[in-house]
């Protein structure tokens, strides 16, 4: 049984940071893709960032160049630094695991992000 626990998240000034963290348990987490999306209040959930097994990473347009994803597999776990934060960042932010070989996803719980003066 796969489980994503989420951390990091807070209330934070916009232009700070913070970091997420996405612990995973089981040998098939550093094998697979795993990813950060986000739902803003009222809206749809939406794809952030992810990173695959080797390391190369994606980016939503809106978060390029203030938000950096990374992993260390020794210690399953995926991170996603949030610089230059804006209000519009404000979000649940949820990890996940992709597992293509069976055809499943994996979510965490999610953690707030809440970016206000």
């Amino acid at each position: 049984q796969v489980q994503l626990v989420e951390s990091g998240g807070g209330l934070v000034q916009p232009g700070g940071s913070l970091r997420l963290s996405c612990a995973g348990s089981g040998s098939i987490f550093s094998i697979n893709t795993v990813a950060w999306y986000r739902q803003p209040p009222g809206k749809e959930r939406e794809l952030v960032a992810s990173i695959i097994s080797t390391g190369r990473t994606r980016y939503a347009d809106s978060v390029n160049g203030r938000f950096t994803i990374s992993r260390d597999n020794a210690k399953n776990t995926v991170y996603l630094q949030m610089n230059s934060l804006k209000p519009e960042d404000t979000a649940v932010y949820y990890c996940n695991l992709f597992v293509p070989l069976i055809g499943l996803n994996y979510w965490g719980q999610g953690t707030q992000v809440t970016v206000s003066a």
